[in-house]
C-alpha cells in the first residue's frame, strides 16, 4: 500500500514529477550520477549527525552538573526509602 509522501507530494518511492519522456540514455546517466552524489552527501551528513547524537561521553561532559544533581537526588531518595524500611 503506497501512502502519499509529504516531502515530494507524490507516492512514496515515486518522484512528484516523472522524468521528461524521450530523454537520452546520456541524460538519464547524468541524472543518476547527480542523484548518487546527492545521496552520498546525505549519507555522510547523516553519519556525522548519528555519531554526534550517540556520543555519550560528550553528553556527560556537557551535562556534568545536571548528572551530579540527578545522582544526589536519586541517592537521597534511595537512602530515604531504605531508612523508612528499616524503621518498620
Amino acid at each position: 500500500m503506497n501512502h502519499p509522501d509529504r516531502a515530494t507530494g507524490g507516492e512514496v518511492g515515486r518522484p512528484a514529477t516523472p522524468g521528461r519522456p524521450g530523454r537520452s540514455s546520456e541524460e538519464i546517466r547524468r541524472d543518476i550520477e547527480v542523484q548518487r552524489s546527492e545521496l552520498g552527501t546525505s549519507v555522510e551528513a547523516l553519519r556525522g549527525r548519528v555519531a554526534e547524537i550517540t556520543d555519550w561521553r560528550r553528553h556527560i561532559r556537557e551535562h556534568r552538573r545536571e548528572l551530579m544533581i540527578g545522582a544526589a537526588v536519586a541517592g537521597f531518595a534511595i537512602g530515604g526509602i531504605i531508612a523508612l524500611r528499616r524503621r518498620r
